[in-house]
């Protein structure tokens, strides 16, 4: 069994620190490992500079400074390894966290073996043991600096080094990343996470006669997951994770993901992560992390985007939560994400809470925004411009080619040149938009941090009107006779009216995310938000990449604009808008957008009206245009 595991490994690409302190027999250990597996040993003890030898061999005992050279030229070592194809094994003292962290930055798959025993007992083999550098008197600062590990293979040195490598060898047999739900996207993304090279334990449920051995049957399916396997009993699946054990869920946000969460608590160890991937409500995540960190698990919310395609071959990931936590499953998201122009993964730690989830909830409302300007966009062409569909795809396909170009703008010339015989499909979908639910989410987020990010609401509502498919039937009957106007717009005056749109669309998104941000405490990183936002998910595009060198950081994108740049623009996006409206055209984000700037570029007061009312009838009070002390006033308005 053994032979036949060994013969894997160079595929694997693992790093194993056999640690413990001095005397536990980790170079022991670690050649008998090297033999087993046929991997390369290498005494840690070999890459300390002369001067903490020194040090040692007088009875200084090394400090954290003296050892940080020393953790960085093993590192280095590993990632060398690593990225020749080989994998090793290092005897390693590693006896706190932070060396432990330090060790395994950048490295794809690492495991800390430790071997565990009493002060008396390795005292004993210090004594017996002859010109080493390291003397007996040292213990006592070594298991004084000793930080036990609570994720990784612990084993008793009490017991023979024949079973000290049995129980290793067994160890590293168990599959490295586990995932649960393989729908559309989990399947997507457990072929991406195996293509990278990564051991699989793959669980789906079982319904009889529904969901039998869906698990088993996709593992046959795919030669890139022939190192994984497939189960359909959750203890199995649990049991065939190494430690810490990282479990992907992908199953439905809500209360599928509790019910899961509640059955995996019982049955995993302190130190276990679980990575939500659904699109959950940020606030259910922070419940969540809560609740599992009482019991030492640990719980990622991971806001993943870039759908069927993007999962196999390149997400845009979000995660967020504890960062010790995240260290733990950074290696995995990092290698499955997609990457932007300079070759970076478009994964970072987003930050604390929900956070996460809260980025990717934002990210699909201007999503939904995004979708509607297009929809907008080709109402016009096609409704009032009498535009053919081949020549409405051509003329979004240039714009695609120039500074609006987007994924989106890229799939929608697409699709509309997509037939069915002799006719376009697009003309054969019913209009009427769904959703799932995180443009509703948005929008009462929005509402409670009173940020008008008017676009994205819009977007939902336009989708909400779509349902109606009937009564909208019943209303287009009624007014056919409803004459069309001629118009003076031409294709340029739409893409400008559409550049300014979308910059909106990304400004009240932003603006959103920073209040949240602000409100709740995280320290969101805007500039790494944007990047990882240039591809692999759905909203990548041009302007993204213009935001994440340019506007991340600042407060307000129309400000930064030329101001003969939104002279030009605003005039025809007002223009596009009167158009469609005296035509009949609905265009909800295209109105909301030329509302929002005409709100903040002039000042026609009116929510004066507004406050004067609620005062009337509620006693709210009002502030004064002549007193700037900031003092509520209210009046008796009979």
């Amino acid at each position: 069994m053994f032979s036949n595991f060994a013969a894997q490994q160079k595929s694997r690409l693992m790093i194993l620190y056999v640690m413990g302190v001095s005397g536990s027999g980790k170079s022991t250990i670690g050649n008998l490992l090297s033999e087993k597996l046929n991997i390369a040993f290498y005494d840690g003890d070999n890459f300390h500079p002369e001067a903490n030898v020194y040090k040692m061999s007088q009875s200084i005992p090394l400090t954290d400074e003296d050892r940080k050279g020393w953790l960085e030229a093993l590192n280095f070592k590993a990632k060398e390894l690593q990225n020749d194809g080989e994998s090793g094994i290092f005897a390693c003292s590693a006896l706190k966290d932070s060396y432990r962290k330090v060790l395994s930055l950048g490295l794809k798959e690492v495991h800390f073996i430790h071997l565990d025993g009493s002060k008396e007992l390795i005292k004993q083999r210090l004594q017996a043991r002859k010109g080493h550098f390291m003397p007996p008197n040292l213990l006592d600062s070594q298991f004084e600096t000793l930080e036990p590990i609570n994720t990784g293979i612990r084993t008793s040195i009490e017991d023979s080094p024949a079973v000290i490598i049995e129980k290793i060898v067994k160890e590293l047999e168990k599959k490295e990343f586990g995932l649960i739900g393989l729908g559309v996207m989990g399947k997507s993304l457990a072929r991406n996470l195996a293509s990278r090279g990564f051991k699989l334990a793959l669980y789906n449920r079982f319904v009889k006669d529904l969901e039998e051995q869906v698990a088993e049957n996709f593992v046959k399916e795919h030669d890139e997951l022939n190192n994984s396997a497939g189960f359909e009993n959750l203890q199995q699946f649990v049991d065939n994770l190494s430690s810490p054990r990282k479990i992907f869920l992908m199953v439905n946000a809500g209360k599928v993901t509790d019910m899961v969460i509640d059955e995996l608590m019982p049955i995993l160890d302190k130190g276990d992560v679980i990575i939500d991937g659904g699109n959950s409500h940020f606030k259910d995540t922070e419940q969540r992390i809560i609740k599992l960190s009482k019991k030492g698990l640990h719980f990622i919310g991971t806001g993943v985007s870039g759908g069927e395609e993007g999962a196999l071959k390149g997400p845009s990931i979000m995660p967020s939560g504890p960062k010790e936590a995240y260290d733990i499953i950074a290696p995995y998201l990092t290698a499955i994400a997609a990457k932007d122009k300079k070759g970076d993964s478009c994964c970072t730690y987003i930050g604390e809470g929900g956070s996460g989830h809260f980025v990717k909830m934002v990210h699909n409302g201007i999503e939904y925004a995004e979708m509607q300007l297009i929809a907008e966009i080709y109402g016009i062409m096609r409704y009032v411009f009498q535009m053919k569909v081949e020549n409405i795809a051509s003329t979004f396909e240039n714009w695609n080619e120039g500074s609006q170009s987007s994924y989106l703008l890229e799939i929608t010339h697409k699709l509309l040149r997509k037939k069915e015989g002799n006719k376009y499909l697009i003309d054969l979908i019913l209009d009427k938009a769904g959703n799932k639910g995180t443009g509703s989410l948005t929008t009462i987020t929005m509402a409670e941090l009173g940020e008008p990010a008017t676009m994205i609401s819009s977007a939902l509502f336009a989708r909400y009107v779509s349902a109606f498919k009937d009564r909208r039937d019943v209303y287009a009957n009624q007014f056919l006779d409803v004459d069309k106007i001629s118009h003076e717009l031409n294709h340029n005056d739409l893409k400008l009216a559409y550049s300014l749109a979308r910059r909106v669309n990304h400004q009240q998104g932003f603006t959103l995310i920073r209040t949240a941000a602000k409100e709740y405490n995280w320290n969101i990183d805007f500039v790494e938000l944007a990047r990882i936002w240039t591809n692999g998910c759905i909203i990548r595009s041009t302007l993204m990449e213009e935001i994440s060198q340019v506007y991340a950081t600042k407060t307000d994108m129309i400000l930064e604009m030329r101001q003969q740049d939104i002279i030009e623009q605003l005039a025809a996006l007002r223009s596009m808008c009167s158009l469609a409206i005296t035509a009949g055209v609905s265009i909800p984000c295209h109105l909301s957008a030329v509302d929002y700037l005409n709100a903040h570029l002039n000042n026609f007061p009116t929510a004066n009206i507004i406050q004067a009312q609620r005062d009337f009838f509620g006693a709210h009070t009002f502030q004064r245009v002549d007193d700037a002390s900031g003092k509520f006033y209210h009046v008796d308005w009979s």
